[in-house]
């Protein structure tokens, strides 16, 4: 896959990625967390979480709907934007920066992230893949490394909320 052939699947996706994180913020966690992605590839019981980071170049606040796991206490993002050729911007932005903020359904938190390394990360990779079968397409599809993100919860934050985003993530 290419970036271009990334592009077309965002593109095609646009509308529910923007309604999945809609819903989710509009309901404060209560929709959105899980949901059927089996048309995609997915399981029909996949795990939503929402991130929120600041724009390395805007200095915008975006908050993003991305596929999870929890793996040890840590929960699992996968910068894989559909097999493309460069890294999603908010990995991009995640690393510019120590801490993140995340949202589990109805609960935000304040926390710190890392990369996993080694053997370790061959570990949370096949859980990923187990989980979102998806992935390893996207990996087969791209000679970049996709990569992997813990998170781990520091403290509890009030939820997410539309007004939080300064900046709209654009797609396509």
């Amino acid at each position: 896959m290419s970036d271009e052939s990334s592009a077309e699947i965002a593109a095609d996706r646009k509308d529910w990625v923007a309604e999945h994180r809609e819903m989710y913020l509009r309901s404060g966690g209560a929709e959105g967390h899980i949901m059927d992605i089996t048309p995609v590839g997915g399981r029909s019981f996949a795990t939503h979480c929402l991130i929120k980071y600041k724009g390395r170049k805007s200095g915008k606040v975006f908050i993003t709907a991305l596929c999870y796991g929890d793996i040890g206490g840590e929960v699992v993002i996968v910068g894989s934007k559909g097999g493309a050729d460069t890294h999603p911007d908010w990995y991009l932005n995640l690393i510019e920066s120590p801490e993140i903020e995340f949202q589990i359904a109805t609960q935000a938190f304040r926390g710190t992230w890392r990369e996993p390394e080694g053997a370790e990360r061959e570990k949370v990779w096949n859980f990923m893949v187990d989980n979102f079968p998806f992935y390893a397409t996207y990996q087969k599809s791209t000679s970049r490394r996709i990569p992997l993100v813990m998170m781990q919860a520091v403290a509890a934050i009030p939820v997410f909320k539309e007004s939080d985003a300064t900046g709209v993530r654009q797609y396509g």
